[in-house]
């Protein structure tokens, strides 16, 4: 699983291991090792880039801690703090793009799925 975490430029990184990234269309995976196509969901955590560092800190924690419960699954995540933006791409397991970011969200209260919105006919 790989985790990066993005940060505004200018503003000092909250761990050293944490390096400003290239674009996201260029690293997340479409394809597991096996071949087998990726899905994906994004969260909004609205000011999270805002905040002071040791609050991120904080907040990365809990969410690496829950991408760690299902690290079977999750292949790739990013968290853009410029954007507020957490990415996650995942092997395609029935539930996934909702159970995970269900756990997210008890994690981090804030944190917001970002979906379609489907309207009747």
């Amino acid at each position: 699983m790989l985790v990066t975490l993005a940060r505004r430029p200018g503003r000092e990184p909250a761990e050293s291991r944490l390096q400003p990234a290239e674009p996201l269309w260029k690293r997340v995976p479409v394809r597991d090792a096996d071949g087998t196509r990726l899905t994906d969901f994004m969260m909004i955590i609205p000011g999270l880039g805002q905040r002071p560092a040791a609050e991120i800190a904080r907040v990365t924690a809990r969410i690496e801690r829950a991408l760690q419960a299902y690290q079977k699954a999750v292949v790739f995540a990013d968290l853009n703090l410029a954007l507020n933006v957490l990415w996650v791409s995942v092997r395609p397991l029935p539930g996934i793009t909702l159970e995970l970011p269900a756990v997210i969200k008890l994690y981090v209260p804030e944190a917001l799925l970002v979906s379609q919105r489907l309207r009747e006919a």
